[in-house]
């Protein structure tokens, strides 16, 4: 149970998270891979090497901290969660082991003069408030999942029916149920998380479904990254026939119905939710909506889908398409497509007349993002227009 007095001593901790959070949550995560192999599957290597999943956790702990009177101002933080929570499966029995690798990390970092066992009570509480919260949500969730047409919990296998080469980097995987039923029909933006087992270790990754939902099949479309384990060994070794298991879909970054002209900006693989979003909305129940659809890659080499959006434009006037590349590569085909990186004066130029009228998806690397996320400001959309996600640990856009 958490008290008033649990409250005020992790309020007073917030100080301490602000400058040492993230020495805090790389201790907490070093401590729990090494004793607890259980629950590697659950965590990307590649994000913790690179510093991406500590300082994810460590601003949500701070959140959290924060706002530890008033949990709705989290606003979407908690949908964040447990979205991805369930999109890999996270169980019950995982929290306890978060909570006590969590508590021992912020003993062993502050030290025993400052992480007191007044203060180790009170966040004990404070992670079973949250824990008790996530699991709660998360159940439902499973429930819902599993009720719905074509649902399932847990893994279910999959056959890969073909296997597309889309760009240089990127190629699609058709999944059919190996058990020939329906499968769940997902919401434009959303991922399902796929198991592995690779060199001997389980793994789990999460993938944009590239599609709009038919009822019997879903596409990925895996860009295939230096290095990265899943990525080339799904480029390399999952072919047409291969099996895979996958988690039902999930995500809360979801292309809602309205009447709005509707903007989809995607740099590189940040393409993937998009092509969902866009059959979606020209398929829906208001196909004369206006959309105009952005992307962004290096080259033409790299960017996918390309003849699928020009088919589309050219069989639905009210698509309107806009390319953008760092840099041309030879036999380019010129039409439709502009040079340089993105800018307020470029939107601008590609925008409705009146852009505080738009309804704005983006999705793509940080950077990109931030970019994009201040140009649509300044531009004058307001913020509850701006929609977007992040591959991988949550950052911040400011």
């Amino acid at each position: 149970m958490l008290s008033e007095a649990h409250r005020n001593v992790v309020l007073a901790t917030v100080p301490l998270l602000e400058n040492g959070g993230e020495a805090l949550t790389t201790h907490f995560y070093r401590l729990m891979l090494a004793e607890h192999p259980e629950v590697r599957p659950l965590f990307n290597a590649a994000h913790q090497a690179s510093g991406a999943q500590p300082r994810a956790l460590a601003n949500g702990v701070l959140m959290y901290a924060k706002n530890i009177n008033r949990l709705e101002a989290l606003g979407p933080l908690a949908a964040q969660i447990v979205n991805k929570h369930v999109a890999l499966q996270v169980l019950p029995e995982h929290y306890p082991i978060v909570g006590g690798c969590l508590l021992r990390a912020i003993r062993e970092v502050l030290g025993a003069d400052v992480a007191t066992d007044e203060v180790i009570a009170a966040w004990a509480a404070a992670y079973g408030q949250l824990a008790d919260l996530l699991i709660g949500e998360e159940a439902q969730q499973y429930n819902t999942l599993a009720a719905m047409p074509g649902g399932w919990r847990g893994a279910r296998r999959f056959t890969v029916a073909r296997k597309v080469r889309e760009s240089d980097e990127i190629t699609s995987f058709h999944l059919v149920p190996t058990d020939g039923g329906e499968v769940v029909a997902h919401q434009p933006g959303q991922y399902i998380g796929l198991r592995l087992i690779i060199a001997g270790q389980e793994v789990r990754r999460n993938y944009s479904l590239s599609a709009a939902a038919n009822g019997f099949s879903y596409r990925i479309s895996v860009k295939r990254e230096p290095g990265g384990v899943v990525s080339n060994f799904l480029h390399e070794q999952i072919h047409a026939g291969s099996t895979l298991e996958l988690f039902p879909p999930a995500g809360h970054f979801t292309l809602a119905a309205g009447g709005r002209p509707l903007l989809l900006i995607s740099g590189g693989v940040g393409i993937t939710p998009a092509m969902a979003m866009v059959e979606a909305a020209l398929a829906g129940e208001q196909p004369e909506r206006p959309v105009h659809f952005v992307h962004c890659a290096r080259h033409e080499g790299v960017h996918a889908f390309r003849e699928a959006v020009d088919a589309m434009a050219e069989r639905h006037p009210q698509l309107k398409r806009f390319y953008l590349y760092d840099e041309a590569t030879p036999g380019e085909h010129a039409e439709g497509r502009a040079l340089g990186r993105i800018t307020t004066e470029r939107l601008a130029s590609w925008l409705p007349a009146e852009p505080a009228g738009v309804d704005a998806y983006f999705l793509g690397p940080q950077p990109f993002m931030r970019q994009v996320k201040r140009s649509l400001t300044a531009l004058g959309v307001p913020e509850a227009q701006l929609r977007y996600e992040f591959f991988g640990p949550a950052g911040s856009l400011d």
